[in-house]
């Protein structure tokens, strides 16, 4: 091991010295640039079929909510009445 004052961690890779609040900014900033730059950009094609996927996800969702409301709205029907008093 080198005469350094660099610690290593498991992975083999190099723990930094304790940073002030400047250099753990700087540090944060680099990883956040770091990790921008592995980011992928759809395609035009990528972007209308996730569009899409998505709509007809939500329509999908809408139509079985409405269904089980509408159930349940008639499930509460006929179980308390029309909820009138002395008709």
């Amino acid at each position: 091991m080198s005469q350094n004052t660099a610690t290593e961690r498991p992975g083999g890779e190099p723990d930094e010295a304790p940073r002030g609040i400047f250099g753990r900014i700087l540090l944060f900033l680099r990883q956040v640039f770091g990790e921008l730059r592995k980011v992928h950009t759809p395609t035009r094609g990528e972007l209308v079929q996730y569009v899409l996927v998505v709509l007809v996800f939500v329509a999908f969702m809408m139509a079985l909510i409405s269904l089980l409301d509408l159930g349940f709205g008639q499930l509460a029907m006929l179980v308390f009445g029309e909820g009138t008093i002395g008709s």
